[in-house]
């Protein structure tokens, strides 16, 4: 009876540490997202008021993290600020996995000159570093909000359309699909209807994953000044604030870039766990 009971409580004690990973990475997304929704009601400050009489002012009662240089209250703008950094991150990843998975699906699914096409455009792409890319498109754009949106989105779509395309050249050859061309479904059916939600999984852990890094890539443009515009508060721009202040308000840079930290940290942890879900091969590599 010990051995059977040690046989029943071991198993558990060796996914405990996984499952509190992922326990923590959905409350760092979770809470970040619901603080940034609800904002209104967690302040009531106006995140670009402007206060002369309480510059650079330390955290305390009245402003929790503080006040910056023009004496705004830095609670209020890390929640406003979280709402603009979480919008790019999402809208950039759907325009991501948007081309990604046609791109993909279409290379995959037909094949030949489609895909030699498709893949070597991809290769190209792929060659360029897409942070300076980025640099290079927004350098002769207008700094806006929709355009980083679009700009991310536009470069960082390669990666989906591989695995689109790994998955479809696989989904292709099932006896499904044989079957459902035989009742006459055309080549749109097939892709709509089968294939595409038989390649949920990765394209799921890819777009988590591709959260957290338009997160990255919008806050290093605006810190560079190059992404989201003054006043409008954003982690990126915040942190660009800050670095001017670090001897005398520390606090300026610290909690914007905890908040990036804390929720680039989250999406990834989730990521990875969808990617053990999904991926079965994960686990016997580990």
């Amino acid at each position: 009876m010990n051995t059977i009971r040690h046989r029943i409580v071991f198993p558990r004690w060796k996914f405990w540490p996984r499952q509190s990973f992922l326990l923590i990475g959905i409350v760092l997304v979770v809470g970040f997202s619901l603080a940034s929704i609800f904002a209104p009601f967690l302040t009531a400050y106006d995140p670009n008021a402007i206060n002369v009489d309480v510059i650079l002012q330390a955290p305390s009662p009245n402003h929790l993290l503080g006040t910056d240089s023009l004496g705004r209250d830095v609670w209020a703008r890390l929640l406003y600020g979280g709402r603009i950094s979480l919008w790019v991150g999402f809208a950039a990843v759907g325009v991501a996995i948007t081309i990604g998975l046609v791109m993909g699906l279409l290379a995959g699914y037909f094949g030949g000159v489609v895909d030699e096409t498709i893949m070597r455009f991809v290769d190209v792409m792929l060659c360029f570093p897409s942070f300076f890319l980025i640099l290079a498109v927004i350098a002769f754009l207008e700094p806006s909000l929709v355009n980083i949106m679009i700009v991310i989105g536009l470069t960082s779509w390669m990666g989906v359309a591989r695995l689109v395309r790994a998955d479809t050249l696989s989904l292709k050859q099932r006896d499904f699909i044989a079957a459902s061309r035989l009742q006459g479904g055309g080549s749109l059916h097939i892709m709509v209807h089968h294939i595409v939600p038989n390649a949920l999984g990765p394209i799921l852990v890819s777009a988590t994953l591709g959260v957290a890094g338009a997160i990255l890539t919008e806050s290093g443009l605006s810190f560079l000044g190059l992404g989201v515009q003054p006043p409008t508060a954003s982690w990126g721009n915040m942190l660009m604030d800050g670095k001017d202040v670090m001897g005398i308000a520390p606090w300026l840079a610290t909690f914007p870039g905890l908040a990036i930290l804390l929720t680039v940290v989250g999406y990834n942890i989730v990521g990875e766990a969808l990617r053990d879900r999904f991926d079965p091969r994960q686990h016997t590599t580990r």
